[in-house]
């Protein structure tokens, strides 16, 4: 998932010192540099090198955990052991990045690379840089024997952006006792978010769409090309990417995002403000839906989004396709399903020569859906929310905090269900027209990574001490 991306102006001092600039330099550098792809990185790796420095910094072997379903796709859990005044508080961040291919960047992706103000490589910004934060500040924490009221549990996880062997959802089911806590922060979202430069808002994922794909298939005996029929496998996989194209789920808006854009319409001027006011009425404004579906964020917010990525078939230049494939990417709405969305796209496409398969994580195509249902948002908790509204107005002085969905999903999808409610809480500034994840020349800026140690610490201390 991503969150938010950050421009080169001045929007707060971070007050960190020499050593602890350094300690999170170097953390962020080991992590980048440790390959953690499905393909040919290792997890485990990654997660072992954390635990090292958890252990160089004091903490007890007995509180540092390195387990997982196998030898590449092993999991950190660490514990900062507090009063137990108040249940723990849990943080997550995913190791594994998205594949990134030499020949199509500037440099070197698995190399951390500094430059004109900016740290480059493969998850910089997902999520690496926030991994580092999280690292950073517990090791701050043990050096300086801080005792919070409540335990702060760190989980750092395989298999987020894909693969076989999600660690939260492992830890989930096999060790919930590791990871049992009052609630989740999940820096893989939110974040203060800038326009040309300018700090707008800090941005807090209450919920997030749940992520499905879906693969389109047709079949057909095949022939010589000298020979053509009508029935062709490509044609009726275009044919139902034709029909994809022209459609619109839904309009629909939940507790989060009819705050979010009663909140936004107070804070863009002119048009668009007016056209987030005039979506919140019964019946929305149509023409005011229309202008603001077109801006690819708020029609994410607005409706379940399919998109194809992927499209393959035939065998030869000169047959008639046997084969053709199509992988439909979704976004749903919280309170609808996997299985629900599948029989949207059967309705849509209406055509008996296409099938329309589920895809696991694996990337398998398997012939019944998975029962996941997006979760309904948590209720924003003050042991949350206001330590956020407090660092938000230190660092960056007159920004509101605004609740919203992510429009990509996290592994909160594994523990909101499961009786812990997630937010997507990030102290990282990032530029809107700049955002580089899983893309090429992935980049965070330096001053945004240091302002996210910074904030890190003090809104930790403030969620876990007395008086929030």
């Amino acid at each position: 998932m991503l969150g938010t991306l950050f421009g080169l102006t001045s929007l707060s001092v971070a007050q960190i010192d020499e050593a602890t600039r350094q300690l999170s330099h170097d953390i962020f550098k080991e992590l980048i540099e440790i390959n953690t792809t499905d393909s040919v990185g290792n997890v485990t790796t990654a997660a072992e090198a954390m635990a090292a420095r958890l252990r160089a910094a004091g903490f007890p072997a007995a509180d540092i955990q390195v387990i997982g379903p196998n030898d590449r796709k092993k999991n950190l859990v660490a514990r900062l052991h507090g009063t137990g005044k108040k249940k723990p508080v849990l943080l997550i961040g995913h190791l594994d990045v998205v594949e990134a291919r030499r020949s199509d960047w500037t440099s070197d992706p698995f190399q951390f690379v500094e430059r004109d103000g900016f740290f480059y490589g493969r998850g910089t910004q997902d999520m690496k840089g926030a991994d580092a934060v999280l690292v950073t500040t517990m090791i701050r924490f043990r050096k300086e024997n801080y005792k919070p009221e409540r335990d702060i549990i760190l989980a750092l996880t395989a298999d987020e952006e894909g693969g076989r062997s999600n660690g939260v959802d492992w830890l989930v089911k096999n060790h919930r006792e590791l990871i049992d806590s009052e609630f989740v922060l999940n820096p893989d979202g939110g974040g203060v978010q800038l326009e040309n430069g300018k700090p707008v808002m800090m941005e807090m994922d209450a919920t997030e769409k749940l992520y499905s794909a879906y693969q389109l298939g047709a079949t057909n005996p095949g022939g010589h090309s000298s020979l053509p029929v009508a029935a062709n496998a490509i044609y009726h996989i275009a044919d139902a990417l034709a029909k994809l194209e022209k459609f619109r789920f839904p309009f629909e808006l939940n507790d989060v995002t009819r705050a979010y854009f009663s909140q936004m319409s107070k804070i863009e001027a002119g048009q668009k403000g007016a056209d987030m006011k005039a979506i919140l009425s019964a019946p929305p404004d149509e023409q005011a839906l229309a202008q603001l579906s077109e801006d690819p964020l708020n029609n994410s917010l607005l409706h379940t989004t399919c998109i194809a990525t992927r499209v393959d078939g035939g065998h030869a230049n000169n047959a008639l396709p046997q084969t053709a494939h199509a992988n439909v990417n979704c976004r749903i709405l919280p309170g609808h399903s996997i299985e629900e969305t599948r029989q949207t796209l059967i309705q849509l496409v209406a055509d008996p020569k296409v099938t329309i398969s589920s895809v696991d994580s694996a990337g398998d195509a398997q012939a019944e859906s998975s029962p996941r249902k997006s979760f309904p948002p948590p209720p924003l908790l003050p042991e949350v929310m206001k330590p956020l509204e407090r660092v938000t107005q230190e660092m960056w002085p007159g920004i509101p905090v605004v609740p919203s969905m992510a429009t990509g999903a996290s592994d909160g999808v594994y523990t909101s269900p499961a009786g812990l409610p997630t937010f997507g809480v990030s102290g990282l500034a990032l530029e809107v027209s700049d955002i580089r994840a899983h893309g090429k020349d992935e980049r965070l800026p330096e001053k945004s990574f240091y302002d996210g140690v910074e904030f890190y610490y003090k809104y930790l201390k403030a969620v876990t001490s007395a008086g929030e």
